[in-house]
């Protein structure tokens, strides 16, 4: 299956982001380019992704329609799955993620699930953050994690220009 996988970079206000997907869905979005051949063509999974992610950029985009094709453990997709219904502008705890899919003393392992997610900023792991406030870790870094909570905390509030 993983030469069906393509690859598109995508030049973002946030910097370069890696799209991969399949014929059929959005497989991953990443801050790094990946081991998986670059497209020829760019498809209609790449042209609505790019098409939703400079909406998110702009910041009249709050939540993602792009097909997604999540692939993992039972144990990620529910994770990831739970990061799905994290609001637009707002954050949880690893704690409260682990609580939600009634596994309350699996924190370190909801921690390893989010900091696997393939599909950043549409699946929203920058949204997660420790316990006691701190942002926690990012793949992108925590300079961008910073930036994507400021753009939604902007946005939500009427303040992005």
């Amino acid at each position: 299956m993983k030469s069906q996988l393509k690859q598109w970079k995508y030049d973002s206000p946030g910097g370069p982001l890696y799209l991969i997907a399949s014929p059929t869905g959005l497989r991953g979005l990443y801050w790094q380019e990946q081991d998986v051949a670059y497209a020829s063509v760019i498809t209609t999974i790449f042209i609505q992704a790019r098409d939703e992610l400079t909406e998110y950029f702009i910041g009249s985009r709050t939540k993602f329609t792009v097909p997604l094709e999540l692939m993992g453990t039972p144990f990620q997709l529910s994770v990831w799955e739970e990061l799905l219904k994290i609001p637009y502008a707002h954050t949880y705890s690893y704690r409260k993620i682990a609580s939600c899919i009634k596994k309350h003393n699996a924190v370190r392992a909801v921690g390893s699930a989010n900091g696997k997610n393939p599909l950043c900023i549409i699946v929203p792991c920058h949204r997660v953050i420790a316990s006691d406030g701190s942002l926690g870790g990012y793949a992108g870094g925590i300079e961008a994690k910073m930036k994507l909570l400021d753009l939604e905390y902007l946005v939500q509030s009427g303040s992005q220009k």
